[in-house]
């Protein structure tokens, strides 16, 4: 089988602690800069590049983040308990650090930058970010997240793509994702997808790199096995 080759990144695997206390993947962007991606637990990550500090649904059930580096950007995708959390925010915070959210929980919250879907913005130089839908389309489940509510984001850093969906099925609007570089996508039900939602959605995406999250119980390595020949390279990492 060929060793599979991504035109835009030089990826290098690292598995040991660096400046945060969490496991993590570097990528070497074209310009050579190292892009890393830190691998909390769930649905939280943190993405550090060119000196900015970005944290993804920081949840203090999951790690202690007063034992972190203060946050320049805060991404929140909704409001539910294991995605925004008041003492991970408030231990992360600093003067100036960017807090980005969907409206209903920038109203839980009373601050913070609005961000609906398919809002875009420029959050630091040579990034950007856009909300995109997440939502569920089963119908007993459209309860957890409807419609119009929460975001998933697209965070574009020099021309390099990564989608963090949020608690999503596989929806349509899927299929307006082009040139993603890195995918991140939930499964568990009955909140987010299941195996075989999945592997549609990637199927529809193609990320040159996909991280299953958010995932509980749910056997994962299943993605890799059915997305095996497609050109996708599934990542396992431990995120229960």
């Amino acid at each position: 089988m060929k060793k599979l080759i991504c035109p835009l990144l030089l990826i290098v695997l690292v598995m040991t602690t660096n400046a945060q206390s969490f496991p993590h993947d570097e990528f070497k962007t074209k310009e050579g800069k190292t892009l890393s991606i830190y691998f909390v637990k769930h649905s939280s990550l943190v993405i550090k590049y060119d000196n900015q500090l970005m944290y993804v649904d920081p949840v203090s059930m999951f790690a202690d983040f007063s034992k972190e580096p203060k946050a320049d950007i805060i991404l929140i995708t909704h409001e539910h308990a294991d995605h925004y959390d008041t003492l991970a925010i408030k231990q992360l915070e600093k003067e100036g650090t960017k807090i980005i959210l969907n409206p209903s929980t920038q109203e839980k919250l009373g601050k913070g930058i609005i961000m609906k879907n398919y809002d875009d913005m420029q959050i630091a130089p040579g990034i950007t970010l856009e909300a995109v839908p997440a939502y569920n389309t089963t119908p007993e489940n459209l309860k957890y997240h409807p419609k119009g509510r929460d975001n998933g984001y697209i965070l574009t850093i020099h021309g390099e793509k990564i989608y963090i969906a949020g608690d999503t099925e596989d929806i349509p609007e899927m299929a307006q994702l082009k040139d993603i570089d890195i995918a991140f996508l939930p499964v568990n039900q009955p909140y987010t997808m299941t195996v075989e939602q999945a592997v549609a959605a990637a199927k529809v995406i193609k990320p040159k790199i996909l991280y299953p999250y958010h995932y509980s119980n749910t056997h994962v390595q299943e993605i890799a096995t059915q997305l095996k020949g497609t050109g996708i390279d599934v990542r396992i990492r431990e995120l229960q």
